[in-house]
């Protein structure tokens, strides 16, 4: 077992595309390459979750949030990043985080929160756009079939809750074969008329290079006649934050301590609204103020998230709660996540769990 083992188990679940333009998802110390003696599951990284990886035999520290997001210009010990940096190197243990890729999946940072609050009818609250694209390829009659059953099978033609998707308009290719070419149909020389097929699927932008290597090794021609496009389109199963509803309505403070006792927070920092009762709840682990005025949008009753400034407290004018639980509080679960997805991918490897709490904030 190798780092990348790991990895490419993380990110097919969490590709890297989906981190944002600030994040440093991915390894940032160490070689994939190198064997794994274990790995250590944290929220975060300092130097005492580094010393207990070490303690407990794990060369690989498996983190949400990234020691680092800038790019550094010295490494001397002086502040607590360069000396966890340092010290990883030193011990041999690799650093790896999966951050915002892993807050944007439908299965991720945010189905935790929502399941721990008995949210139904989850969905993405903010889906993401930029994340499509779409592939047009023109093939032989007699390969149709063939083509469309390797782009599948590659991952390309799935809408939301719909496989196997595509569009297909039959018609004529013409082409003429130079004197060194080697074609599959006609004769060098000779202008060609064939009958074909232009198809056209969808697939997530990370999987480019997949779909077109499926597309070469399943094509018969010598060269083959496509186009990539990049769409603006959305994709429902990727995107920042999450909405759903409780069973029925409940009292605000009813809701107010259902999330104290999910979340084990010591304290929540709310902005009030009218009414009674909440049912339609928006959820964003981490950082999701950005997402209030998406929240109200989408008729959401309360917004739990954290890192809430006192501006951004009026936002909900009295129409929906908005809800400070902390930023550790929102996010504890996700090392037991990652550990359940993979102890199923491999399980007999070991995993372990921070006994670390890293969470700087106090409460009084």
């Amino acid at each position: 077992m190798t780092f990348r083992h790991l990895i490419q188990e993380l990110e097919q679940w969490a590709p890297p595309a989906l981190q944002e333009s600030y994040d440093n998802s991915g390894l940032m110390v160490g070689e994939a390459a190198t064997l794994c003696t274990g790995a250590l599951l944290t929220l975060d990284i300092t130097e005492a979750i580094i010393q207990e990886a070490e303690d407990r035999g794990c060369n690989l520290i498996l983190a949400h949030h990234p020691i680092w997001f800038q790019p550094r210009k010295r490494l001397n010990g002086e502040d607590l990043v360069s000396r966890c940096i340092l010290m990883a190197a030193r011990k041999n243990i690799g650093l790896y985080s999966i951050h915002t890729n892993l807050d944007n999946v439908q299965h991720g940072v945010n189905k935790v929160i929502a399941d721990r609050l008995g949210l139904k009818q989850v969905k993405i609250l903010d889906p993401k756009s930029g994340l499509i694209g779409k592939l047009v390829v023109y093939v032989p009659e007699t390969h149709r079939e063939v083509v469309l059953s390797a782009l599948f099978e590659a991952g390309a033609g799935n809408i939301g809750k719909y496989q196997d998707c595509s569009f297909q308009v039959s018609g004529t290719g013409t082409f003429r074969p130079l004197a060194e070419a080697n074609p599959y149909i006609g004769i060098s020389g000779r202008l060609e008329s064939v009958s074909e097929t232009q198809i056209e699927v969808i697939f997530p932008i990370w999987a480019k290079n997949k779909i077109l290597q499926a597309m070469y090794g399943a094509h018969p021609y010598e060269e083959v006649a496509y186009q990539v496009f990049k769409t603006e389109n959305s994709i429902s199963e990727y995107g920042a934050g999450m909405i759903g509803t409780l069973d029925t309505a409940i009292p605000k403070q009813e809701f107010l301590q259902l999330v104290r006792n999910a979340f084990q927070t010591g304290n929540i920092r709310y902005a009030d609204k009218t009414g009674d009762s909440v049912q339609k709840i928006a959820i964003c682990g981490g950082s999701g103020s950005f997402l209030i005025s998406r929240a109200m949008q989408m008729g959401a009753d309360a917004l739990v998230t954290a890192d809430v400034t006192y501006h951004k407290f009026f936002e909900g004018e009295g129409k929906m709660m908005i809800l400070d639980i902390g930023h550790y509080e929102s996010e504890q679960f996700t090392p037991w996540l990652i550990h359940e997805y993979l102890s199923e991918k491999f399980p007999n490897f070991a995993l372990h769990l921070s006994k670390i709490r890293t969470n700087p904030v106090q409460y009084f």
